[in-house]
């Protein structure tokens, strides 16, 4: 009988651990896996930034990033993506809100030499109260793109009317952990509100 004890709870035992091993193969030992829908590494997107924010002070990523953020780079005279995807976020971080999860949406502007602080100001206060506005120098951004994994490139015009390529993703940020999730432009305030909801509620 005692042998048979035994062998049972040894085979419960191999059983728990071959369970544990199966887990931990499925997640990496990553506490989000279930929040994360895109695949992209978690240390490989974000890092230490320097910018010039609305009010025209010098700010580090440490300063900015000091609670779940919704990061995206673009410029304010942006004829499409720009105004949708940052009203996008606004809108999700009002969702958040009224879950009891406050968040911040950052605008980081690609575009400094139409894109003063006073211009971001203005826009950024316009779409959400509690949306940041930054931008920096041309080696500011420079540092702070490639630390994201995002492209921009201004176009040469004549006149003030230039375009601005770049990418239009949206980067969930944690103040712990770094970067979470990307957001691409065709998720809805509400699927956004739900991932970061998964990130905050696993962190």
């Amino acid at each position: 009988m005692v042998r048979i004890v035994a062998i049972v709870s040894t085979v419960g035992i191999v059983a728990l651990l071959a369970g544990m091993w199966f887990v931990t193969r499925q997640t990496g030992g990553d506490q989000f896996a279930q929040c994360r829908a895109s695949t992209v590494a978690g240390g490989a997107i974000g890092g230490p930034f320097e910018l010039v924010d609305e009010n025209g002070a010098t700010v580090t990523d440490a300063e900015v990033i000091t609670e779940p953020t919704l990061v995206y780079f673009g410029y304010t005279f942006c004829p499409d993506a720009c105004p949708f995807d940052a009203a996008r976020n606004a809108e999700a971080v009002e969702l958040l809100a009224e879950r009891g999860i406050s968040t911040k949406p950052v605008f980081i502007s690609v575009d400094p030499e139409r894109d003063t602080p006073e211009v971001l100001k203005e826009w950024t206060d316009y779409l959400h109260p509690e949306m940041l506005g930054l931008t920096g120098s041309t080696a500011q951004l420079k540092a702070a793109t490639q630390a994201y994994k995002s492209y921009y490139k201004i176009n040469p015009a004549e006149d003030e009317f230039y375009l601005v390529d770049h990418s239009t993703h949206t980067y969930l940020m944690m103040p712990e952990t770094g970067f979470a999730e990307f957001y691409r432009r065709d998720i809805s305030a509400e699927k956004m509100a739900d991932s970061v909801a998964c990130f905050v509620e696993n962190s």
